[in-house]
């Protein structure tokens, strides 16, 4: 990297599910708020998405994708400062995953946490799923990338990278590919679910069972109902080291949200009955998501737009990994196309 040049960092989220306010805080808010500080790459990683096939449904899949694109721009990520563009128009991304599969020990993947979880007794699982980590660091490795924003869930991923990118950069030294760094954002890296604190906010939970999560698009009502009827406790407890996980999950998601320190929001809430936390956090909520469904709202009735976004994202995409794609594909001794 020369003197000057910004890093760059690269993330990315499915087209499945209902994005909802965890994803917001915890990353795509993040990812605006930095856009001056670095050069980005934010993915629909729509390839990541059929994993698992049998849940996929072609229509409701196109229509997620765009979604998830339109969110995007809608949460304010800047097509001018920011690349946007969906992973399957990029075929680096499954031609360096190749490479990196038969580079990338079978044992490690077997260890993956989250494999481990979805796979569960399912003698059926598809090679996908087991396979995912590579081609999630196929995503991550192409573009040089510095840093990789990701919630406390996701680090194990970030240290395959790391491991599989030192492998074959030890095995073919001319790869020269870069070794990333998690980039965690202090509050809201994981939000847990209203319903049931003990387990992380979730895309798919999201979309099916109402109360569990606040969806980007959910309308005033849903957003009161649902944080209203959120678990809490008995104990009148709003000191952040000392509450419950529920209370605990709505005073993390308030400290986001309003920004306010620790100490002031104890000061505002301590003692008061949790009826007015989960009211001011109404408040918040509907106000910080007004503004990105008023965005989403116009971005869908000019479909052409966002399409001619997403090509020019893939264009600029395409013209970096393609040059670590052939600079790892000369590594490895391939003649030149």
């Amino acid at each position: 990297m020369t003197v000057g040049q910004k890093q760059r960092v690269f993330s990315g989220v499915q087209p499945t599910g209902k994005l909802h306010i965890g994803n917001y805080v915890g990353a795509i808010k993040q990812w605006a708020e930095h856009q001056d500080s670095y050069d980005n790459i934010f993915c629909v990683v729509d390839l990541h998405a059929v994993t698992i096939p049998e849940a996929v449904d072609p229509k409701q899949f196109r229509a997620k994708t765009l979604e998830v694109a339109a969110l995007y721009l809608a949460c304010g990520i800047d097509p001018a400062k920011s690349t946007i563009f969906l992973q399957s128009h990029v075929a680096e991304h499954s031609q360096a995953a190749w490479l990196l599969n038969c580079l990338a020990p079978l044992g490690w993947l077997y260890r993956m946490t989250q494999f481990k979880a979805k796979a569960g007794s399912n003698e059926s699982v598809g090679t996908g799923l087991l396979d995912y980590p590579v081609l999630m660091a196929a995503d991550i490795l192409l573009y040089d990338t510095h840093k990789v924003p990701v919630g406390e869930d996701q680090k194990q991923h970030i240290e395959f990278t790391r491991d599989l990118a030192q492998r074959v950069n030890t095995m073919f030294p001319g790869a020269g590919l870069v070794i990333p760094e998690p980039m965690i954002p202090p509050a809201g890296a994981r939000v847990m679910g209203l319903d049931d604190p003990t387990v992380k906010m979730s895309k798919s939970i999201a979309e099916t069972k109402k109360g569990h999560a606040i969806g980007l698009l959910d309308a005033p009502s849903d957003i009161k109902k649902a944080i209203m009827s959120a678990q809490t406790d008995s104990a009148n407890e709003a000191r952040f080291d000392h509450a419950g996980p529920g209370v605990r999950n709505l005073l993390d998601l308030y400290q986001v949200l309003s920004g306010q320190s620790r100490e002031e929001i104890e000061a505002e809430f301590h003692g008061q009955g949790y009826g007015k936390l989960k009211k001011a956090l109404v408040e918040r909520a509907v106000a910080a998501l007004e503004p990105v469904q008023a965005r989403y709202a116009g971005l869908t009735e000019s479909k052409d737009y966002l399409e001619a976004i997403l090509r020019q994202g893939a264009e600029r995409a395409r013209s970096i990994a393609a040059r670590t794609h052939a600079r790892l594909r000369d590594a490895m001794g391939f003649v030149a196309p």
